[in-house]
């Protein structure tokens, strides 16, 4: 393994572990709802949110009605989700220039499945099948909606082992708007501003035609991907605005921007555990928890690092220098190998090179 790339593994891997402890102290204390610095702006939000939609924010629920509530919070928005993608082409911010891909049903449909589940299986490209209403009422949305329901689920799951004797797991809908004001939210904004302030587009333009050297023409294609791009690292969506996802670099267009994306989707998975230790009143069995992720991270790191740092031996004559074949040179393997690990180990797929150009 080559010097920086190991340091760039060092400094990741020491940056997540000093920040296990804060942010899973944050996260028992906005989901038992105990005081946070955000509370003075968020409480008044969210005590709005639940007069309008008719929650009682004390009545909690049992794993029944927790489950149930989570399935139809889930269906409710793959089905608008859906609708959106079938009738963009009506919808402002709809451009038929660039939409050289008909979004059909099947496609809207495995679309809407793969959002709301934030499996995020991408079978289209974002510049030539989606509007930008798509991209951010739709998609952008969605990031947020169902990351923040995964997230309720997890706290739920912690909370049956943390009460023994009762059959509450708390209240789905209050965990929904918790996780979405107190953590997405937040974290997605500054994430987003310091994309911008790195090169990531946010406008609302129409794509750029130039002319180039050659004398051919080329579209640019760009748009509001700083919204997008944040919430799907932080939530594990992982759907790009681009089709190549992060290897694009409307997306991803530096080495920081690159691990202050992957830091985004370690975090949080990093975190629960000490927050499960919190709960359960044994923070040695968060921390066992951690060291055990931990560890199956670093063994995975490293054996890619190595190994496509060595390369394909039967190239060797050929080419030095490692595998590069798929990756963006801005990133180079170092980079492209933690990308690789933590999108995998996240179950995220913001991707910044090509898996089957891999060593196997």
């Amino acid at each position: 393994m080559s010097f920086p790339a190991f340091l760039q593994d060092v400094i990741f891997l020491v940056i997540i572990f000093l920040l296990v402890k804060p942010v899973g102290i944050y996260l028992k204390r906005v989901f038992v709802g105990e005081h946070t610095l955000l509370d003075p702006v968020l409480r008044p939000c969210e005590r709005l949110i639940y007069r309008v939609v008719r929650i009682n924010p004390d009545k909690e629920m049992d794993a029944r009605y927790y489950a149930i509530a989570f399935l139809l919070f889930s269906l409710a928005g793959t089905l608008v989700l859906y609708l959106i993608l079938r009738v963009q082409q009506f919808l402002p911010w709809f451009d038929p220039v660039h939409m050289t891909t008909p979004m059909t049903p099947d496609l809207a449909f495995n679309t809407a499945i793969s959002f709301s589940t934030t499996t995020t299986w991408q079978a289209y490209a974002g510049e030539s099948t989606m509007s930008y209403l798509s991209q951010l009422l739709g998609l952008a949305a969605q990031n947020f909606l169902a990351g923040a329901s995964g997230l309720a689920v997890g706290m739920a799951f912690i909370r049956g082992f943390a009460r023994q004797h009762t059959t509450s797991l708390g209240n789905f809908w209050v965990d929904l708007v918790r996780a979405i004001l107190w953590v997405l939210l937040p974290i997605s904004l500054i994430g987003s501003i310091v994309l911008i302030w790195q090169g990531v587009p946010m406008n609302m333009s129409a794509y750029t035609h130039v002319t180039t050297l050659e004398g051919g023409v080329q579209t640019i294609a760009q748009g509001p991907v700083a919204t997008l791009e944040f919430i799907k690292n932080l939530g594990t969506n992982g759907g790009g605005f681009f089709n190549v996802n992060g290897a694009h670099p409307y997306e991803n267009p530096t080495p920081l921007t690159n691990f202050l994306e992957m830091l985004a989707i370690a975090v949080l998975p990093a975190s629960l555990p000490y927050t499960f230790g919190l709960m359960v009143g044994n923070t040695r069995q968060g921390w066992t928890l951690f060291w055990v992720m931990m560890v199956l991270f670093v063994i995975g790191l490293s054996i890619v690092t190595w190994a496509e740092q060595q390369g394909n031996p039967l190239l060797a004559h050929y080419i030095t220098g490692g595998n590069m074949e798929g990756k963006e040179v801005r990133f180079g393997i170092g980079s492209s190998a933690l990308t690789a690990i933590t999108t995998s180990n996240g179950a995220t797929g913001s991707t910044n090179s090509m898996h089957d150009s891999y060593t196997p």
